[in-house]
């Protein structure tokens, strides 16, 4: 980022109601009827021309869907900013995520990561009641969660189901985080903040939903992300949470199958 891109960031900022948007938006990408909703009291000319000029400073990123346009918060200019003023000599991970940016936009030997958004919508019909896949998903999450950022060594998994509780994957030499809880209902709703995976200037949040039918559970899973993206982690990610709910999730839960 330039000086004059830094100068947009601080100015928008600097106001208010569109902190509150980024607020809005940072667990919840949000159409821009949803973040007039939340203002009764500002008209929605006036949040368009704040949309506009969080826009204008990169720190929203938007994409059509339809006829609606989905708001994103984007992480990188608030990287950048902190980087610079906050934290120059903390945080190793925040230089180096900052570095490959820059190397990105100069134009040198880095490829393949591009400022882009994505987002995953999947259903799957569980024989169960809410109350069973909802303790799968927390209580008994190591028993069918298999996915590792450890090669080949023994871990545990862990998921504190309340606001700010972590979902952590733990071994004798440390530990990794796969997300932080933003918002539980009981047997209803979870989501969870995390990169799942990916690595750099990503903001990747992720939710269940549980809804009754019958005898059965529909568990509706939402992931969206954006910031600095390699083009393969959508499909990757995809195909990923089909294979963990549609398939280990639910053996789980119908059939008691417990995953090595």
């Amino acid at each position: 980022m330039n000086e004059n891109d830094i100068t947009l960031v601080f100015k928008a900022l600097a106001q208010p109601v569109r902190r509150r948007i980024l607020d809005c938006v940072k667990n919840n990408p949000s159409t821009t009827g949803e973040l007039v909703s939340h203002f009764p009291d500002i008209s929605r000319y006036a949040v368009m021309k704040h949309l506009k000029t969080l826009e204008d400073s990169q720190l929203i990123l938007s994409r059509k869907e339809g006829r609606l346009r989905i708001n994103y918060l984007n992480v990188v200019p608030l990287q950048t900013v902190h980087n610079r003023w906050v934290s120059q000599y903390e945080e190793l991970q925040s230089e180096n995520l900052l570095s490959l940016k820059n190397q990105i936009e100069g134009g040198r030997q880095m490829t393949g990561l591009v400022h882009d958004s994505f987002k995953i919508e999947q259903e799957i019909k569980i024989k169960g009641s809410r109350e069973e896949v909802f303790n799968a998903l927390t209580t008994d999450i190591s028993k069918w969660w298999t996915y590792s950022a450890f090669k080949g060594e023994n871990t545990r998994l862990t998921l504190d189901a309340t606001p700010g509780g972590l979902f952590m994957e733990t071994n004798e030499d440390g530990g990794a985080l796969w997300g932080t809880v933003t918002y539980v209902k009981e047997n209803q709703e979870l989501r969870l903040n995390g990169l799942l995976g990916m690595k750099g200037a990503v903001d990747s949040a992720y939710s269940y939903k549980l809804e009754e039918d019958g005898e059965y559970t529909i568990l509706k899973l939402s992931h969206h992300a954006v910031g600095l993206l390699d083009p393969e982690w959508h499909q990757m990610h995809d195909e990923g949470w089909q294979e963990l709910l549609g398939e280990f999730l639910k053996d789980y839960v119908e059939n008691g199958k417990v995953r090595a």
